[in-house]
């Protein structure tokens, strides 16, 4: 995890402009005619210290901004919307002190591998582990349905729209001659993410409708994973040249069979944790029990990815199974430890997440105005509709 903080915070840079070589400018800077010989090693990692205590300082008031909403029940504030607005702050002022400086700005960057292996799965998987099984399966149709079909007329509806706004020279960016690359931006904008809304639902104070709440979160979660199918299923017919028209029925079967493997790769792998669990004494030892729950949570995501289907999907249907068969296999206190580790992970990575989607707007300075207003015009007017 060490290692993983400090990936996100130090992005590869040519050797002209390291860390090593930031940090002795500095000292020559502050302490001129100094001869004391420092290590480059020692210099690189009192940077990475610096930049790690700077992103636990900076989680430490997100979290404490988001029990201040908790407490106050500021409604119209939700924790993720916190943890964004921390982020903006941030990177405005660092975009402020040093509007020049492309390296320190590369500091509130974000690494996608980061993301997707090490930030991810603890999300998904607690949101299959501590998911209302009964309330999901009695309304899984309609689940399915709003989940699968309604973003697939998402993603085709978006896709087509940006594709007309191309041909017509509405926008100049669009190339109105391959319909799968707007097709790949319809299946990413199409991942709506409703922590925020389930966030404001799920509050007891509230007592929200449970049918509602179940259909919300269950469509959330396969809406998530679906759209994600769809991109990387996309993606592989993506061509600069015209797209044929048989290539999308082929593209629909292969985000049905990525799907289908998917969910038996994880139901599988559930299984066979279960069956371990059930043939051993693993619950004389709660700590091997959560440590190898732990790892079975990463292995099946890194199972999925590795085999090219979803891992997001086959995590979800995992944390499902592990939490309908094992959890009678497990003792007391590994039971009890799972739940409450597993949500402070998923916590966390939220946050993490969150804070740099909010920091990252300041990384970029070659935004095309145009093009962001017609899609944020059309993401508007599809998420109303839908």
């Amino acid at each position: 995890m060490a290692d993983a903080a400090a990936k996100i915070f130090l992005p590869t840079v040519s050797p002209t402009s390291s860390p090593t070589s930031k940090v002795f400018a500095l000292i020559n800077k502050v302490t001129p005619g100094n001869t004391t010989s420092i290590l480059p090693g020692e210099a690189e990692h009192e940077f990475d210290a610096i930049a790690a205590l700077l992103l636990v300082i900076t989680l430490i008031v997100c979290i404490l901004f988001g029990y201040y909403v908790k407490v106050h029940r500021i409604y119209c504030l939700p924790e993720s919307a916190v943890a964004m607005l921390v982020g903006v702050v941030l990177g405005g002022i660092t975009r402020f002190i040093n509007p020049d400086n492309d390296y320190d700005l590369s500091i509130l960057s974000f690494s996608p591998e980061i993301f997707f292996f090490v930030l991810l799965p603890p999300i998904i998987f607690e949101a299959g582990y501590s998911l209302n099984k009964e309330s999901f399966f009695e309304n899984f149709g309609t689940i399915t349905m709003y989940a699968m079909i309604g973003t697939m007329i998402s993603t085709f509806f978006i896709g087509v729209f940006i594709l007309l706004l191309g041909k017509y020279s509405i926008v100049s960016t669009v190339d109105s001659s391959n319909l799968m690359e707007t097709m790949l931006f319809g299946a990413l904008i199409s991942a709506v993410d409703p922590v925020a809304t389930l966030s404001i639902m799920g509050s007891p104070e509230l007592q929200c409708d449970q049918l509602l709440y179940s259909l919300v979160f269950g469509e959330s979660v396969l809406n998530d994973a679906i759209a994600i199918v769809l991109f990387r299923t996309f993606l592989k017919f993506y061509s600069h040249n015209n797209m044929e028209g048989h290539d999308i029925p082929l593209a629909l079967w292969e985000f049905l069979y990525v799907s289908f493997l998917s969910i038996v790769i994880g139901t599988l792998l559930g299984l066979l944790a279960s069956f371990i669990y059930r043939h051993s004494r693993l619950n004389e030892y709660p700590k091997f029990e959560t440590s190898l729950l732990f790892l079975f949570c990463y292995g099946c995501y890194a199972a999925a990815e590795a085999a090219q289907m979803s891992g997001i999907m086959a995590l979800f249907f995992n944390g499902m199974v592990l939490s309908h068969y094992n959890s009678v296999n497990l003792s007391r206190a590994a039971h009890v430890a799972s739940e409450h580790i597993f949500s402070t992970l998923a916590t966390l990575s939220e946050t993490v997440v969150f804070l740099y989607m909010g920091a990252v707007s300041f990384c970029r300075r070659d935004y095309n105005c145009s093009l962001h207003l017609s899609i944020i015009v059309c993401e508007t007017l599809i998420n109303r509709i839908f």
